[in-house]
């Protein structure tokens, strides 16, 4: 076990000494209900979690983001959240509303915008330091709920159904290497995904700078190009989940009536596990809707075949 994974133990078990919201909302999790959806050759977990509804639910438009203070700062934060130093630039917090058993909030000490560019190197670290962790990124138009402020997010490893997956030579397939990465891209697995391994960190950053750069030429009248980003450590390696979007949120989430599904899909949700903070649509999510949702956010696998070609 790494200093930091101690220091992160020793941080969990003080906050839920001392902080009753976190203590209660992690003992919930205990009653959260869930259930699978099959798909040819894999499954998507659906899961019910009420805490996330205001998550879910932000809004992250550039006025209501200014009307809100920031709840990431440190100024701003509840006086029970206590925080552990990760570097000079960053504070590791407990999450007080979890979708996993051990839910971590990563943020800069400074207030600036979400953005992954000059911040990769970091999320690399976070995974080598933190190995019982998935290390996971919500760019400003995909799921983060603090666009206004640069920080990461990480949960137990074991729980993202992606982790699993990715071992299955049916669904990621190895497409390119050279001697410092590797390059998968998935098939049938209902949504866009390159996947990089390698040992080497400063190689990954280098990959994954050129396809950022190329895919901001195609989105280039957003913040930064729309990408949720998944990390871990294993076995001296490095593997880096990059999955590329076209929209923040599909149209079921503004559709009104029956047909609104309040679910805004990031990380989690594109790693096999959706999160439903209303009842209703936990019990009538389908396959069919989760396939048109996955449809519609995310490039298909062709898309991203074009777009990561000759990267390496």
């Amino acid at each position: 076990m790494t200093d930091y994974q101690h220091k992160v133990r020793d941080l969990f078990e003080g906050q839920f000494r001392e902080w009753k919201l976190a203590r209660d909302n992690y003992q919930q999790l205990d009653d959260v209900m869930v259930r699978t959806v099959a798909f040819p050759g894999y499954d998507i977990s659906v899961q019910f979690n009420p805490g996330r509804i205001t998550s879910s639910a932000a809004k992250v438009d550039a006025r209501s983001i200014e009307a809100r203070p920031c709840f990431l700062c440190g100024n701003n934060r509840p006086m029970e959240q206590q925080g552990l130093s990760f570097g000079n630039d960053w504070i590791i917090l407990v999450n007080p509303f979890p979708i996993f058993r051990r839910h971590l909030t990563i943020v800069s000490r400074r207030h600036t915008p979400q953005r992954i560019a000059g911040s990769f190197g970091t999320m690399l670290t976070l995974a080598q330091e933190l190995p019982d962790y998935v290390i996971f990124y919500n760019g400003p138009q995909c799921g983060a709920s603090a666009p206004d402020h640069l920080h990461f997010q990480a949960g137990n490893r074991g729980f993202l159904p992606i982790e699993r997956d990715a071992e299955n030579p049916g669904l990621c397939r190895l497409a390119s290497e050279d001697e410092n990465t590797g390059l998968w891209l998935w098939s049938g697995y209902g949504r866009g995904i390159m996947t990089l391994r390698g040992g080497s960190r400063e190689a990954l950053e280098s990959v994954f700078a050129r396809f950022f750069n190329r895919f901001a030429l195609i989105q280039n009248d957003r913040p930064e190009p729309m990408l949720n980003i998944l990390a871990y450590f294993e076995e001296e390696r490095y593997t880096v989940h990059v999955i590329p979007r076209r929209v923040h949120r599909p149209r079921c989430y503004f559709a009104e009536g029956d047909k609104r599904i309040l679910l805004s899909p990031a990380s989690v949700d594109l790693g096999g596990v959706f999160i439903t903070p209303r009842g209703e649509d936990f019990r009538k999510l389908s396959g069919e809707d989760i396939k048109s949702i996955l449809d519609e956010v995310c490039l298909g696998e062709e898309e991203l075949r074009i777009l990561s070609k000759e990267i390496l």
